[in-house]
């Protein structure tokens, strides 16, 4: 079986359902609130244990309610915590996120523990790092420390995913690092400065960021599903139709979807390996929090079954 490690964050998720979006100034009643386990590098951890991929969890959390909350969940959850550090002083990692009606969602993100993960921290998670078949990162840890776990991957010849959220501008030396880049399409065009409003555009941007260096890039669009630009061109992956309840880790989801996928063909049928990412992601928006929406691999199986799509995900736990 392949192994797995997610270098990022560790948030717990304050969510407060809206009717809609407020305006700056105005109070508006809200229709529930929850606390939820987040955090996109634990998001990713989570969504890959669900699936029965064996996956370690490189992170900080605080000395505090939340912190010991996270860790006990992580255990439930059955995500490895050899490089889990607790922060003395320090609190877990935040983000207050709105949801409206729609589905759309507002985030605002403390970083908290999130922040002690430096380039010191990468360096004690070396091992562990070159040893993992795939490896996750995301933005929400110090951009150094990404490129720097990034860099030991690539070297020890392992793929490396990057989901660019929160965007941001990225140093020329990480692309040539990265296997994946995976941004949606508001990341897209923070990366390129392309608008990414339709098709076409989505494409071009793709381009530009494949032509920094990077093995393919794959933007995520949501309900109208995936676009791929690697070697072999570019191309639009279909999405599937569901009714949306919460968009919360959806990206987070179809990473870990992704991942699990690739880990068994290595890129040779990308366009089936993201396809099924599209399904882990749908999944996941069809109920309410980040982490407690996310699928397993049988309900994922139901899923596609009863469309009458055509994976053989029989063999991404070989």
């Amino acid at each position: 079986m392949a192994s797995y490690c997610v270098v990022g964050s560790l948030n717990m998720d304050m969510v407060t359902r809206v009717p809609r979006f407020l305006v700056p100034g105005e109070t508006l009643t809200g229709l529930s609130f929850g606390i939820f386990p987040g955090g996109k590098g634990a998001n990713q951890a989570v969504a890959l244990a669900r699936l029965g991929a064996r996956v370690e969890m490189v992170g900080a959390i605080g000395d505090d309610v939340l912190g010991a909350r996270y860790a006990s969940i992580l255990e439930t959850e059955g995500v490895g915590r050899t490089m889990l550090r607790v922060r003395r002083g320090t609190s877990t990692g935040t983000a207050s996120i709105e949801v409206a009606d729609s589905g759309e969602n507002h985030i605002a993100i403390v970083p908290g523990a999130n922040a002690s993960v430096d380039t010191s921290f990468i360096e004690e998670a070396r091992p562990l790092i070159e040893s993992s078949d795939v490896v996750l990162l995301q933005l929400e840890i110090p951009l150094d420390s990404v490129v720097l776990a990034a860099s030991i991957a690539r070297a020890a010849g392992r793929t490396v995913i990057l989901d660019p959220a929160p965007a941001r501008e990225l140093p020329p030396e990480l692309y040539p690092l990265l296997s994946y880049i995976t941004p949606n399409e508001t990341e897209a065009s923070i990366l390129t400065g392309e608008e990414c409003a339709d098709e076409a555009s989505i494409l071009r941007a793709a381009r530009i960021l494949l032509e920094k260096g990077t093995g393919a890039v794959i933007v995520k669009a949501g309900k109208r599903g995936a676009y791929i630009a690697d070697a072999h061109g570019c191309i639009s992956v279909q999405g599937f139709a569901v009714d949306a309840i919460d968009t919360v880790a959806a990206g987070d989801s179809f990473n870990a979807g992704l991942a699990f996928a690739l880990a068994d063909a290595r890129g040779k049928d990308l366009c089936s390996e993201v396809r099924f990412a599209n399904a882990v992601a749908a999944l996941s928006t069809t109920k309410e929090g980040a982490q407690a929406a996310m699928p397993g691999l049988d309900d994922v199986r139901r899923f596609l079954a009863a469309l009458g799509v055509t994976i053989d995900i029989t063999s991404f736990l070989v």
